[in-house]
């Protein structure tokens, strides 16, 4: 059986799992990535070394966001949102960095998944051009489930 997840079983996806794909458009092309995130109830929390992602999403800032949750190819929940990125700077990224690490802290991590950065201070880290902290604000979410 397909079915649509609900608001809660929805928001139950985003703050369980760590690992979302990323997708952006700019000048004609769209990119998918890979990300690690924290999720606050509203946003989606990242991190990035400048590159291709950080430039497109900076000239466009409508992005999508895909959650999975897969048991077996019968038991699946997945989640699309739309969201708009957010450069964080200061305090505010300083405070993104932190949720962030808490989040994937305790997790078996691998040297990019973890935020490099925060081993030293994280808002050095941005001021000096090498790490970017973002918000993705979601704006619309939908889920779908598969189960016998």
């Amino acid at each position: 059986m397909i079915g649509e997840l609900s608001e809660r079983e929805i928001e139950e996806v985003l703050r369980s799992e760590v690992v979302a794909r990323l997708g952006c458009h700019a000048k004609g092309r769209t990119y998918v990535v890979p990300i690690t995130y924290a999720y606050d109830g509203t946003s989606v929390i990242g991190h990035s070394a400048p590159g291709l992602k950080i430039s497109m999403m900076r000239e466009n800032p409508e992005v999508c966001i895909e959650v999975d949750r897969v048991e077996d190819a019968a038991h699946w929940r997945s989640v699309v949102a739309r969201a708009r990125f957010e450069e964080l700077e200061g305090p505010e990224a300083l405070d993104a960095m932190e949720r962030l690490v808490a989040r994937l802290g305790s997790l078996v991590t691998s040297e990019t998944s973890q935020p490099s950065h925060a081993t030293r201070d994280a808002v050095e880290a941005v001021l000096q051009g090498e790490a970017v902290i973002y918000r993705l604000r979601v704006t619309e979410a939908t889920g779908r489930f598969e189960r016998p």
